[in-house]
């Protein structure tokens, strides 16, 4: 489909909000390994993360009316997916949060210089989904403690709660893959 006007987005959205199916299929093949990203860093099945994306999609062309333009295509579209996951989570899971932050994680952690040869994905998979969901709300998506409260429905507490654990515990299976690493090559 070629666009006629200087302005590729606005050209874009306006045949988006006419639901031209030409300008979605671009729309999507623009996106959606981005956004098929983002569904997998917050359900980490496969199968689920591709419906979750399916559903934001359709979201995205039914709702692209209400788009006012008050920030980026691509943020309000992402906003649309990750709320899509996170319902999806709520709805089939069972996610506990926990209040209290144990006191053995205050401890000083003296670990070996970090390598970067690893894959955050695979690492962020092996999350437990409280963990993961605050993680990635704080971390990718640049949430504030209230914000993830509300969204979630937890108090400001857990989410600090869920994020120092998230983080203590990627590091320990980091180090842990690459202890792992070293023996195989010994």
């Amino acid at each position: 489909m070629k666009l006629l006007f200087g302005n590729k987005k606005n050209d874009l959205l306006s045949l988006l909000k006419k639901q031209d199916p030409a300008a979605q299929k671009i729309f999507y093949e623009q996106n959606v390994k981005r956004f098929l990203s983002v569904s997998k860093s917050y359900v980490s099945d496969l199968y689920q993360a591709e419906d979750c994306l399916i559903k934001a999609f359709c979201k995205i062309f039914k709702h692209i009316e209400s788009f006012r333009g008050e920030s980026n295509l691509d943020s309000w579209a992402r906003k649309i997916v990750v709320n899509e996951c996170l319902n999806f989570i709520k709805s089939h899971k069972t996610v506990f949060y926990l209040d209290e932050i144990n006191q053995s994680f205050h401890e000083d952690i003296h670990e070996p210089e970090i390598d970067c040869d690893f894959n955050a994905q695979e690492l962020l998979d092996q999350l437990p989904d409280a963990y993961r969901m605050v993680f990635n709300l704080y971390v990718l998506e640049g949430y504030s403690h209230q914000e993830i409260a509300d969204t979630l429905q937890i108090s400001m507490a857990v989410s600090k709660t869920q994020l120092f654990r998230a983080k203590e515990k990627l590091r320990k299976i980091y180090f842990q893959q690459q202890k792992k690493v070293k023996n195989e090559n010994v």
